[in-house]
């Protein structure tokens, strides 16, 4: 015991939870603002989305098949191919769209207003899980969802250079990432199948490619195919898809040593530290109204971390007493069949 009364495990313990945030919250923000470099027109100037995703996919399956099939560092899960086809394979579809949209979203929209509109998040999820009959409506928690809304849509008001179609193309990427989210607990999580970062890239990743084929073929492809100057480096793509898959291993880290809830305590403090940065270095506007809506729409998202906390705590209390219940009964069974047994070896001695 150490002179604070903290241990010496405990205190290990605490300083490398807040490693793995530092970690993830590091790569997390190096992954946004080097997409943001790369797609936006005024910086690196290769407006191309699809190619960058299709470029990320390609990079973080083979990664992923090397670390599961050739190194054996993760297990594979044991899935059929018709579960393959019925679950993986929309979750792959649902994932393609999103990444594909909330790249897209960086070419039209400042980096600190694409974080205000993820502020939606959790509205997304817990409307679709409504949709869905995977969430139950509650009234305090819709009005909590509300007062996020209308926050983001202050901070919306506020925004310097708004532009529409950005906001649809972002709007679009929570949607449908909300929808993934929801999907992987209907398809995969109730048939027991759990996926962690490397897996879900294993078995996600080609589909995602695949899919993006199609709009790759019908809109970047003609475009690219004429700008005959353009020359892939890959020192630029190589580092940012590194710094993408790198992030996938950072999750699985935090969420397997932490918990979920973590990283989204954390996401709320990358979220205030890209705003920052991206004010001050990239030079973006963010005015008072931005900020307003934005700290409204960060109070309810805080108070949806902190609901989902006491829900969680709630759930494993009740989990333990019945854990608890069932060694009681147990044990009273096996005290009865003890003295069953003493009984019936002192008749047999009589």
């Amino acid at each position: 015991m150490g002179k604070g009364g903290v241990s010496e495990g405990v205190l290990k313990k605490i300083i490398l939870s807040y490693t793995y945030v530092a970690i993830w919250i590091f790569l997390s923000f190096t992954v946004i603002v080097y997409n943001k470099y790369i797609l936006d027109r005024k910086m690196y100037n290769w407006p191309y989305p699809i190619s960058l995703t299709m470029i990320h996919m390609a990079f973080c399956s083979s990664l992923a098949y090397l670390l599961v099939r050739v190194f054996k560092l993760v297990e594979p899960v044991s899935m059929s191919w018709d579960l393959y086809v019925k679950s993986v394979v929309p979750i792959g579809l649902l994932y393609a769209v999103s990444l594909w949209l909330s790249n897209s979203a960086y070419i039209y929209l400042s980096v600190s207003f694409i974080q205000m509109l993820k502020a939606l998040m959790p509205v997304a999820v817990y409307s679709i899980g409504i949709l869905f009959k995977k969430e139950q409506f509650k009234t305090n928690v819709m009005a909590n969802m509300v007062s996020i809304s209308v926050g983001v849509a202050i901070a919306a008001y506020g925004e310097a250079k708004f532009d529409t179609w950005g906001v649809i193309l972002q709007l679009g990427a929570v949607a449908f990432e909300a929808t993934r989210l929801v999907m992987i607990q209907i398809l995969l999580n109730s048939k027991g199948i759990t996926l962690n970062p490397i897996t879900s890239l294993y078995y996600v990743a080609p589909c995602c490619l695949v899919f993006l084929t199609v709009p790759w073929l019908v809109v970047e492809y003609p475009v690219l195919k004429e700008t005959s100057s353009f020359h892939l480096d890959f020192f630029v793509f190589g580092t940012n898809s590194f710094c993408a898959f790198a992030l996938n291993l950072a999750v699985f880290l935090l969420v397997g040593k932490t918990s979920a809830l973590t990283m989204n305590v954390a996401g709320v403090v990358k979220d205030w530290l890209l705003i920052a940065f991206s004010w001050s270095v990239i030079k973006d506007a963010v005015t008072l109204v931005n900020l307003i809506g934005y700290a409204l729409a960060f109070l309810g998202v805080c108070y949806y971390n902190h609901a989902k906390f006491v829900a969680m705590k709630a759930k494993e209390a009740e989990e333990a007493q019945r854990k608890a219940a069932q060694a009681d009964e147990e044990a009273g069974r096996l005290l009865e069949e003890r003295e069953e047994s003493g009984a019936k070896k002192s008749e047999s001695q009589d």
